[in-house]
C-alpha cells in the first residue's frame, strides 16, 4: 500500500467520528435549551400565577312581564384568576323545562373580565307566552315549572388558549299570570249631587300558585262611561295564592257629572263599570309591575249603612230595596237636600 492512500482512509474515518461527537454535543446542548426554556416557562407560570377562570349563575330576575311576555334577565358571576385581563369571545345559552326547549341563543364579543377580579354578565331572555303555549300545551299561565338554564362560555386565557366552560342550573321559574280585578260594590258614606264620598270594595284575585305581596297600586274607575275615580296607592297586602282579596278603597266623585246614567243607577237598571291599572308586587321569584283591567263589568250602588244581610228585597245590581227606590220615586227632591234615601 502506497503512502499517499494510507491518509485518506486515516482522515475519512477521523472526520466521520468527529461529526458523529458533534452531533451528539449539539443535541445535548438543543435539549438542555430547550428544558431549561419549559423549566423557566413553568416557573414563570406558577410565579405569575395563571389559571382558569371560573363561573356560575347567580340568579334569573324579570324585569318586565305583560300578557304577551316576559323578559328575563340571566345573571352569570365569572371569576378571573390572572394577571391580565381576559376577552370573553362569546356566550351560547339555552333555557329548557322538562327537556323542551324554551329559547336558545348566542351572544358574540360579550366583554372583558378584569385582572384578578369578577364580573357578573347579565344575558337578556325574551320569552314569548304565545310560542310557549302553542308549542307546549300543558303549560298554563300562573303555574310554576322546573327549569334548566345550560350556558357555555368561550373565554381566550393565556397559556391555556381557548377554553369553554359550561354551566347549568336547575330550579323553577314562574310563568305569570294577572289577578283578575274586579269591583264588588260601591257604598256611599255621603251623598249629594255636587260632592259624594264612598267605599269601593274593589276584589284582586290571584290566579298564581304563588303569593303576591302587594306594594302599591295605580288605577282609574269608570262607572257609565264617565272616570269617577283615579289614584295611586301605597298600601301593602298579601294576596295569597288561587284567593281573593277585597280591598276597600275611599273614593269622592260628583254624581251630577252623569247626567241621566245617575239615574238609571238609582233606579236599578244597573251599573256598568270598567277598572284598569297596575299592581306593584314582590313574589318569591323576584319583583314586578302586573297590569289590572276588566271591562263591560256590572257592580251594585248601596248606602253605607247597608249590609249584605238587610232584609227586604234588593235589586240585583245597585243594593237598593223596594221600599228605597218608592221613597226615592216619591221624594226625589231629598236628593237635593244631601239625603241619601233612595
Amino acid at each position: 500500500m502506497s503512502s499517499s492512500e494510507s491518509p485518506k482512509v486515516t482522515e475519512g474515518k477521523a472526520n466521520r467520528d468527529n461529526d458523529g461527537h458533534n452531533d451528539e454535543e449539539k443535541g445535548g446542548f438543543l435539549g438542555k435549551v430547550k428544558d431549561f426554556i419549559q423549566d423557566v416557562g413553568e416557573k414563570i407560570e406558577e410565579a405569575v400565577g395563571f389559571g382558569k377562570p371560573t363561573a356560575d349563575v347567580t340568579g334569573i330576575h324579570i324585569p318586565h312581564i305583560s300578557l304577551e311576555k316576559v323578559e328575563l334577565i340571566v345573571d352569570i358571576c365569572i371569576a378571573n384568576p390572572n394577571p391580565v385581563p381576559i376577552p370573553l369571545v362569546d356566550i351560547e345559552y339555552l333555557i329548557e323545562s322538562e327537556e323542551r326547549k324554551l329559547v336558545s341563543g348566542t351572544i358574540p364579543d360579550a366583554g372583558t373580565i378584569h385582572a384578578h377580579g369578577s364580573e357578573t354578565v347579565k344575558v337578556p331572555v325574551l320569552l314569548i307566552y304565545d310560542d310557549i303555549k302553542s308549542t307546549y300545551k300543558e303549560i298554563k299561565p300562573g303555574s310554576i315549572i322546573p327549569y334548566k338554564v345550560r350556558v357555555v362560555l368561550h373565554i381566550d386565557v393565556p397559556v391555556f388558549g381557548r377554553i369553554s366552560i359550561p354551566l347549568e342550573k336547575n330550579g323553577e321559574i314562574p310563568v305569570p299570570y294577572k289577578p283578575d280585578v274586579s269591583v264588588d260594590k260601591i257604598k256611599f258614606e255621603q251623598f249629594s249631587f255636587e260632592e259624594s264620598t264612598a267605599i269601593l270594595h274593589l276584589n284582586l284575585d290571584n290566579k298564581n300558585d304563588f303569593d303576591l305581596g302587594l306594594n302599591a297600586m295605580d288605577y282609574e274607575l269608570w262607572l257609565s262611561n264617565v272616570s269617577i275615580a283615579s289614584a295611586e296607592l301605597k298600601d301593602s297586602a298579601n294576596i295569597k295564592k288561587q284567593e281573593t282579596t277585597t280591598m276597600n278603597i275611599p273614593i269622592s266623585f260628583r254624581p251630577k257629572d252623569f247626567g241621566s246614567a245617575m239615574w238609571d243607577m238609582i233606579r236599578g237598571r244597573g251599573t256598568g263599570y270598567t277598572i284598569k291599572g297596575h299592581i306593584d308586587v314582590n313574589t318569591p321569584f323576584g319583583h314586578m309591575k302586573i297590569p289590572i283591567s276588566k271591562e263591560g263589568g256590572t257592580t251594585r250602588l248601596k248606602k253605607g249603612d247597608d249590609d249584605d244581610d238587610d232584609k227586604g228585597t234588593k235589586n240585583e245590581g245597585t243594593g237598593f230595596s223596594e221600599a228605597d227606590k218608592h221613597i226615592n220615586n216619591v221624594h226625589l227632591s231629598a236628593l237635593y237636600d244631601c239625603q241619601f234615601l233612595i
